[in-house]
């Protein structure tokens, strides 16, 4: 039976091996991805960690603690860019690193999970000399190790709801010497702008951990509000890079009336929402009706 634990993950592969095996032809760099696979497993164990399985060149490690995963991750980089027995007449090879922190399954020799998905998607989103990871390993950083992460981007995963923040490790001491001062360093430093719904007293956050909110009578709706104007899936409130969309999937839509006194009214169509207001489903958004569904953006 799998035990459950939180574990960093960490994916490292060869950047470009099948144009190394036709450049090189198939003895060589056999051999060369087989150093890679070598330096990759000291490295791991040398921190601690343990090595879950090869994949013809990419290996995957864990580890119980996040600083131990990333100067596993950085003594990779370190010494495959600088090992002379890797170089060859198209350039040098060079790996790809993708990590992140979650609940795992352990299962036998194997572990399984969401988390596992994540640090592997974080490695296809890495280039050649590239750490890539996610808030949820920056959180879990030493400070000295999130001084040295960088935001760069958001990634949808596969499985997961909400988007992922992605962050680069600058591994190599020019890159942390270079990086500019107002580049955040971590996920706790970082405010994410959040949209309110609010109905009878409930309300759903849009854009923390959630990116779309639904709305309509039937009971598998986030917001469920209850009427003869109303469809099943009458609406939903979608979060994306800070940014808030209303998107109409009734048949009779959805108004919306500003704080500012903006009407607005959407059929099969979507909309911005900034700032607050009412939500009205089938209807026209009246604030004193108890059909009323208020939104705020907060800044």
């Amino acid at each position: 039976m799998g035990r459950d634990v939180e574990l960093a993950i960490v994916f490292a592969d060869v950047v470009g091996s099948t144009q190394l095996y036709e450049q090189l032809g198939d003895d060589q760099a056999r051999d060369m991805v087989a150093r890679c696979l070598e330096i990759m497993r000291e490295a791991t164990e040398s921190e601690g960690g343990s090595v879950i399985k090869t994949m013809g060149d990419e290996i995957m490690s864990t580890f119980e603690q996040a600083d131990p995963a990333m100067n596993a991750a950085r003594r990779m980089q370190e010494i495959i860019s600088a090992d002379p027995a890797l170089a060859h007449d198209g350039g040098h090879v060079a790996i790809r690193i993708g990590c992140h922190f979650g609940p795992v399954v352990e299962e036998l020799h194997d572990v399984v999970g969401s988390a596992v998905h994540t640090a592997n998607r974080m490695t296809s989103q890495a280039k050649a000399g590239q750490i890539i990871t996610t808030a949820g390993m920056v959180d879990r950083l030493s400070a000295e190790w999130r001084s040295l992460c960088r935001e760069i981007d958001v990634a949808t995963i596969r499985g997961r709801a909400d988007e992922v923040l992605l962050f680069e490790v600058l591994w190599q001491p020019d890159e942390a010497t270079n990086m500019l001062p107002t580049v955040g360093f971590g996920a706790s430093t970082r405010r994410k702008r959040r949209l309110t719904l609010r109905f009878q007293g409930t309300d759903i956050i849009v854009g923390e951990g959630r990116k779309t909110a639904t709305l309509g009578r039937s009971d598998d709706n986030d917001v469920i509000v209850r009427g003869n104007l109303i469809s099943r899936l009458h609406a939903r409130v979608e979060a994306s890079k800070d940014r808030f969309t209303l998107v109409d999937e009734s048949t009779n839509g959805t108004f919306v009336r500003t704080s500012a006194g903006e009407e607005l009214y959407v059929r099969r169509d979507s909309t911005p929402l900034t700032g607050e207001g009412v939500i009205g489903l089938g209807r026209v958004a009246q604030p004193d009706s108890d059909l009323a569904v208020y939104y705020h953006v907060e800044d």
